[in-house]
């Protein structure tokens, strides 16, 4: 590797799910279209990274309210009147008849005389959040897609991430099973195998990435490796002094199963909520006890039928 290690720090906290990167991926790869069918997954028509899919937006909605935030009374003042009757004597809805935004950008059917510190049952009830997050090929470090490609389709590049050769990708599909994220997979017309390449060739002309190019919020943040894991972590902490106890790194720990990732994450929530392993490991990590075993046995079948072979020629007369 000539060059600075490089890859992407994607903040999770500030993603707006626009999918721009989606589409920036799509127009500067010329990736086929996926389909334009309905999933029903929330505001997720991609489903999954594929092999036409290199972004993938994931909208997560969750029914609880983070831990860490409280809802504020919204006006304090009124509290000791009650709610307002409506016309017909019915309790009526806040100062302008609208639904109140809650604390975290959601809207909130509590009436607005109602002053009190704690959600109560009906507005936890409703209260929820989305968590979106633009996932993409990992990058690993020990990347067990390389160990078994066959024909060397798959390369560490200068800048130390893993590139796809289509022209030279022979469709065996091995490197499919061997990534622990899933990210790797074949198309159906021709078998050959395709994720992201961290946009080599835009690399290669000094550009950054098209979708961190694209990413109107900067929650895809391009750079050298060394220097995004230092601004994650002064954004982790940030969020945990503002109250948000899940903010979390994910991937970016190099002692981790995969050696850390050339793209991590900032989360909000357990990997698991997002469709992430946990704990991912590589997959050919116990390949040389394997070959060690595979020798060792060649070896005492090898000299088995060599005894056997000396002790019958000195039988013979």
């Amino acid at each position: 590797m000539s060059e600075e290690r490089v890859g992407f720090f994607t903040d999770t906290s500030v993603c707006i799910g626009c999918k721009a990167c989606e589409v920036a991926c799509k127009e500067w790869n010329a990736l086929p279209e996926d389909g334009l069918s309905l999933t029903g997954m929330s505001y997720d028509n991609t489903q999954a990274l594929g092999a036409s899919s290199w972004r993938h937006v994931a909208f997560i909605e969750q029914a609880a309210a983070p831990r860490g935030r409280t809802r504020l009374p919204l006006v304090e003042a009124d509290s000791a009147k009650g709610p307002a009757p409506g016309p017909s004597g019915a309790t009526s809805p806040g100062p302008s008849g609208t639904a109140s935004p809650g604390p975290s950008g959601t809207a909130s059917s509590e009436p607005s005389g109602t002053a009190s510190s704690e959600p109560s049952e009906a507005a936890s009830s409703t209260d929820m959040r989305w968590l979106m997050s633009s996932d993409v090929c990992k990058h690993c470090t020990h990347a067990a897609c390389l160990d078994v490609c066959p024909t060397g389709s798959l390369f560490r590049t200068e800048f130390g991430t893993v590139v796809v050769q289509e022209d030279i990708c022979n469709g065996c599909g091995y490197c499919v099973p061997a990534c622990p994220y899933g990210v790797i997979e074949q198309r159906p017309h021709d078998g050959r195998a395709f994720k992201c390449t961290l946009c080599y060739d835009r690399l290669g002309a000094g550009q950054e990435p098209a979708c961190a190019k694209a990413c109107p919020t900067e929650s895809i943040r391009f750079g050298p490796l060394d220097e995004l894991r230092e601004r994650a972590a002064l954004r982790v902490d940030e969020l945990h002094e503002a109250g948000v106890d899940g903010a979390r790194l994910y991937g970016h720990d190099p002692e981790d199963g995969v050696g850390g990732g050339g793209a991590f994450f900032l989360l909000l929530d357990r990997p698991e909520v997002y469709g992430l392993p946990p704990d991912p490991v590589v997959t050919t990590r116990d390949l040389p006890a394997m070959w060690k075993h595979a020798a060792g046995a060649a070896l005492s079948l090898l000299g088995g039928v060599a005894a056997a072979f000396a002790l019958v020629g000195r039988r013979r007369p």
